[in-house]
């Protein structure tokens, strides 16, 4: 086990350069990895019941805790990062799927890789873990509501057979997390430094697969989508800061809402745009995971620096 355990920290250290490479390799040998595609929903079931072993109640027992510093977080990131996106594709002009594709992975709750990046740059852990916790909750409801809202324009949008997707992929694995936890927890914890290896294999896994199956549109248009994909990021994680830094919360506060507003769970956007939509729509969270997963690092080596009572 303990083998398996450096396995999995040194896997999470270096979850950037795995994401990178396999990309490049999916690209060049397509073949190698497209048959991953039809099995992403499953991928991500497995990454979400392993995140639903982590959860405990005191995960959700933030809200009462630090109301205003959870529901901030939540709000933000379900209204900066769609309206961000929607912004983008239409500044951009972006060819009808991929307009779609990125709104999609905007309206998407943050990802478990927010709460190792908020532990990096020495910011609220605990509250960032919360607000995870609660916008993956709240996702099979806001993020086919506001996929339907933003993305409409572009394609139609079927919000139920969305909500079902998401109680499918992410909360009945979660909810079965949760359950296993409290049955056996001491086998879990035994177990839980382990999990981070299991989330690294099914995000480099899902990443591969979407570049494998849409090579040709990323030749032709993914500088593009590239670019938007870098600037709804970057505009999210400051945004993201400056709001909290306008509320008057905590710095560690600030850290972890940035960066639960700028990093989103990629991996769902990806099985959504390839359950509803056209392959080329997962493709904006195919790339927002390879960048996510270089700029959280780089902000966090840079925050985790500085003290909490230093002001940026």
């Amino acid at each position: 086990m303990k083998v398996l355990e450096r396995i999995s920290t040194a896997a999470g250290n270096t979850f950037a350069i795995w994401v990178i490479l396999f990309g490049v390799l999916a690209f060049i040998f397509p073949s190698g990895f497209s048959w991953i595609a039809p099995h992403i929903s499953l991928l991500l079931g497995i990454i979400m019941f392993g995140m639903g072993l982590t959860l405990s109640l005191e995960d959700f027992k933030g809200i009462v805790k630090a109301p205003k510093s959870v529901i901030v977080g939540v709000v933000a990131q379900y209204t900066i990062m769609p309206l961000l996106a929607f912004g983008l594709a239409s500044v951009f002009q972006l060819p009808p799927e991929v307009a779609v594709g990125v709104i999609l992975v905007g309206c998407c709750p943050g990802g478990t890789a927010s709460n190792v990046m908020t532990f990096l740059a020495r910011g609220n852990t605990a509250l960032s873990v919360t607000i995870t916790a609660f916008s993956t909750i709240l996702a099979p409801i806001l993020t086919p509501a506001l996929t339907l809202l933003f993305a409409s324009k572009w394609l139609p949008v079927s919000a139920a057979d969305m909500f079902l997707s998401i109680v499918q992929i992410i909360l009945i694995p979660i909810v079965l997390g949760i359950i296993v936890r409290i049955f056996f927890y001491r086998q879990v914890e035994k177990s839980e430094k382990a999990l981070p290896l299991i989330s690294v294999i099914g995000i480099v896994a899902v990443a591969a697969a979407v570049v494998a199956v849409n090579t040709d549109e990323i030749a032709s248009t993914g500088l593009l989508i590239f670019s938007v994909v870098i600037l709804h990021n970057i505009l999210g994680l400051l945004i993201g800061f400056l709001l909290g830094k306008l509320l008057r919360l905590e710095f560690n506060d600030q850290k972890a809402i940035s960066i639960e507003v700028g990093m989103q769970n990629s991996g769902l956007g990806s099985a959504l745009a390839l359950a509803h939509f056209a392959p080329i729509a997962a493709v904006p969270s195919a790339l927002f995971s390879v960048w996510h997963n270089i700029s959280g690092p780089l902000l966090a080596t840079w925050w985790g620096k500085k003290s909490n009572d230093e002001r940026v």
